[in-house]
């Protein structure tokens, strides 16, 4: 059985995006550079090999994906699929049929991101369920207890303004074990156990 991870780009200030979240920027302005490591460059310069490494890592466990409605509002068009090949449920509170894709179904969830997580846990199988795009839904699922693994992707780079990914809030205390480090000129990959 698979374990449920984030996986998520964030500045060295703590942004997961920009300010100013549009469909013109979909990661806010200036936030496309939290994904350079992962995506070729304006000239076409492909990732370097170790981040090229730990992206197929993370395509290959992923089995399921949990967004929040605002990443499938704003991602959906630029994507023209599920953002990975595999089922993607959406954390919402607007009821909306399930949405058949080329790779895969967006499955709607309105009772919650623990429900969402539930759901795409039986669908994952054997591998991870990924929840990814959008700091709410992020800060959600480890304030629920549902998170087993973090990866924070942390980016060379002080964005000042945007959406602050790890802003759980509340009595709680999460503790981690950092499990591994990767360092490339475009990203440090950090990845922490959550202990329970």
């Amino acid at each position: 059985m698979g374990i449920v991870r984030v996986s998520t780009s964030v500045s060295l200030d703590g942004f997961s995006s920009g300010p100013d979240v549009s469909e013109q920027d979909p990661m806010g302005v200036g936030g496309e550079r939290l994904h350079r490591w992962l995506f070729p460059d304006a000239d076409g310069a492909a990732p370097g090999a170790e981040d090229a490494a730990v992206s197929a890592d993370l395509f290959a466990r992923t089995g399921a994906v949990v967004v929040g409605r605002r990443t499938y509002d704003i991602g959906v068009g630029l994507w023209g699929d599920t953002p990975f090949p595999v089922p993607t449920f959406v954390v919402t509170h607007r009821e909306h049929e399930p949405r058949p894709m080329t790779s895969a179904t967006f499955t709607f969830v309105t009772d919650g991101v623990a429900s969402a997580v539930a759901q795409a846990v039986a669908a994952a199988g054997d591998r991870d369920v990924l929840v990814m795009g959008g700091a709410e839904t992020v800060r959600q699922a480890i304030g629920a207890g549902v998170v087993d693994e973090v990866t924070l992707n942390l980016v060379p780079v002080l964005l000042h303004r945007g959406a602050r990914l790890l802003d759980v809030g509340g009595d709680q205390h999460t503790e981690l074990v950092r499990t591994g480090v990767v360092a490339t000129d475009e990203a440090t990959h950090l990845t922490f156990r959550v202990v329970r």
